[in-house]
């Protein structure tokens, strides 16, 4: 198994002292947010991407995935009424897929639920209808470019689209692709009612492809009350053989604290 950490929780570090501090705490690779590089993806050319490739390659680290990939950016939504709307979307998922693979990546993992959730008027069946419409170049282009698009079932808190784990297995398999599969999140699947081991094993390795380790509280693991060690082992039993990758939403025992505590959780958890 891969441990992984995203990126944004250093905020105002350099991208060199972050990666610096990721490698040397054990991680095997970094998750990275486009925003706190660039407010558009295609605003990097390709000397920039070789360069973050570059970095990454220098400090030992892989970059598993990118994720947060709509924040900061300004007329996308996946449901939207628009059809102008939908397809600047759609386009710009295009670009992702390849800034992805240039930087020597394959995971992009897709949560946006502002971008996501339903707009008055918008019936369930439409906004399903306009997603898939949405993301079908993206997946194509993922496709030739060995990425895959790793959707995100979130919490209804969050949005009103794909809510639970069952919901984001079905909306990916619509697409018959390999490019287009889901991601499992801890955090997200502590809103439904069946256990997350549960969640897991149900799911299966084949239809999840990344997976993010946090807690419900928003913190880290080992920073809550969640348990992962049934969580490491429903991993095992499902043959999953990917990245588990840190993300967190409350930042304040700092940068190095949440790293090197939920490493240390992780790696006890998966010990067992």
């Amino acid at each position: 198994m891969r441990f992984a950490i995203c990126n944004e929780i250093y905020q105002g570090w350099k991208l060199e002292d972050t990666l610096a501090h990721v490698r040397r705490t054990g991680y095997d690779a970094i998750e990275i947010a486009p925003f706190t590089l660039c407010s558009h993806v295609t605003d990097l050319d390709a000397a920039a991407r070789a360069g973050i490739r570059g970095a990454t390659d220098r400090a030992g680290l892989g970059i598993s995935a990118i994720h947060w990939v709509l924040v900061g950016t300004e007329g996308m939504h996946l449901t939207h009424p628009d059809e102008r709307v939908r397809w600047r979307t759609a386009d710009y998922f295009c670009s992702l897929v390849d800034f992805c693979a240039d930087l020597g990546s394959d995971r992009i993992v897709v949560g946006s639920p502002k971008q996501r959730s339903l707009l008055p008027g918008v019936s369930p069946e439409q906004a399903w209808a306009w997603a898939r419409e949405v993301f079908g170049p993206s997946v194509r282009r993922a496709e030739r470019r060995g990425v895959v698009l790793c959707f995100e079932p979130l919490a209804p808190v969050e949005t009103d689209f794909v809510t639970t784990a069952a919901e984001g297995v079905r909306f990916a398999r619509s697409f018959g692709s390999e490019a287009m599969r889901i991601i499992l999140d801890v955090k997200a699947m502590s809103s439904e009612p069946t256990p997350v081991p549960d969640i897991i094993r149900a799911t299966g390795a084949a239809d999840f492809a990344y997976f993010h380790a946090n807690d419900k509280n928003l913190k880290g693991p080992g920073f809550g009350e969640v348990d992962f060690v049934p969580i490491a082992q429903a991993l095992r039993d499902t043959g999953y053989d990917g990245t588990v990758s840190v993300e967190v939403f409350k930042f304040e025992e700092g940068p190095e604290a949440i790293a090197e505590g939920s490493l240390r959780t992780l790696r006890a958890a998966f010990a067992r």
